[in-house]
């Protein structure tokens, strides 16, 4: 079938907190790929998250649950609410939500990209030349481990259990995923593991090891996470593709988000064998909600990985283009750009037109202020 012939389902779960807000720039994206490509996306929007418990009583309802499997992609933006955070005591949590989602639609491999842009390098925590050369794709175990694990509390006896528990086949399916990334790259695969503590890490490894042998070209390296921890600041370049376990990939990921300067940059995938979701790996940040302030750029990164998955590949690289454009030329919210700060919408609309317009990167008068899109083109 002709990609023009076809209409791609996306399930679109704003979320709570800057969630609406940088969803809503993500659709003038999808919109403006529609009209560029003559493509037709059917977008179907539904409660997610503390939104989700505030009308509904749990954080991810039937109907949800149904209009993600009905769809050829699920785009998120964001959960969280501040009542949440501040009261471990509720037993109905947003978070909740989110492991059930990734359960439900079998998403076990997380991916995350970190891009350094040149134009950025400034107000990355690092000195400049330790994060020259720095592309990295992480590839998280999603399903398995600690926050899937048996739990439990003793009021009685004043104790608390966490079960980390992993197969063989949870460990194989994302590892090859990582090799097939890494054999598409550069070539090289870090297993970021604890296996001279935890015997979880000892199967990982023992696995890893096995698929090895299967991918002569790809260059293993074993490291602790401890030490994985401590490389990522030191020299972050050695890094290619790294691949770990629920939780270590939840902390490594965060900790590389902030190499960019902002994690308002980077994008994220969650793969299963039948269903695919995509989200910034940034969270509800409900402080800024309302306010014009969320960047936006991450959750439009995650909708050209969307594309990726589609197989729009084209389009992909446009909506990228796009963003290589507003963050070379500082059209950035106030995480990146504090003196001369655009809003979200702004941001939005400038990256819809440059997508939509084929003289918009010519034209594009950068000394006056946007006020709308028929300005720019």
């Amino acid at each position: 079938m002709n990609k023009q012939d076809k209409t791609f389902k996306i399930a679109i779960l704003p979320g709570d907190g800057i969630g609406p807000e940088i969803i809503q720039q993500a659709v003038k994206t999808i919109n403006s790929i529609e009209v560029k490509y003559n493509l037709s996306f059917e977008m179907g929007f539904a409660d997610f998250g503390a939104i989700s418990i505030d009308q509904h009583g749990i954080p991810f309802t039937e109907e949800t649950e149904a209009i993600c499997k009905n769809s050829d992609a699920v785009l998120l933006g964001a959960i969280g609410d501040l009542k949440y955070d501040n009261d471990p005591t509720i037993k109905v949590r947003p978070e909740q939500g989110l492991l059930a989602l990734r359960k439900s639609l079998g998403l076990f491999s997380n991916i995350r990209p970190l891009k350094i842009y040149d134009s950025l390098k400034d107000i990355s925590p690092l000195k400049a030349d330790r994060i020259d050369n720095v592309d990295i794709e992480i590839y998280r175990e999603l399903t398995g481990g600690i926050y899937f694990g048996e739990k439990g509390i003793d009021e009685e006896a004043k104790t608390a259990f966490d079960i980390c528990s992993y197969s063989e086949m949870e460990i194989e399916r994302i590892a090859i995923k990582a090799f097939e990334a890494a054999k598409r790259r550069k070539n090289k695969l870090t297993l970021v593991d604890k296996a001279n503590v935890l015997s979880t890490s000892k199967l990982w490894r023992k696995v890893v090891q096995e698929i090895a042998s299967n991918y002569p070209s790809v260059e293993v390296d074993y490291m602790f996470v401890d030490n994985a921890a401590m490389q990522l600041l030191i020299r972050p370049s050695q890094f290619d593709v790294i691949l770990t376990e629920n939780m270590f990939g939840d902390i490594l990921s965060d900790e590389a988000s902030v190499l960019s300067g902002s994690i308002g940059l980077l994008p994220s995938a969650s793969i299963g064998e039948k269903y695919a979701l995509f989200e910034p790996i940034h969270g509800s940040f409900p402080q800024a909600k309302g306010k014009g302030i969320a960047n936006p750029i991450a959750t439009i990164l995650s909708v050209a990985m969307l594309f990726d998955h589609l197989g729009l590949l084209e389009q992909a690289t446009k909506v990228r283009e796009a963003v290589d454009f507003v963050i070379e030329n500082n059209i950035l919210t106030p995480d990146l750009n504090s003196e001369n700060s655009f809003s979200t919408d702004y941001v939005g609309d400038v990256i819809a037109c440059l997508i939509e317009s084929e003289n918009a990167f010519e034209s594009i008068n950068l000394e006056n202020t946007i006020m709308n899109r028929m300005t720019i083109i």
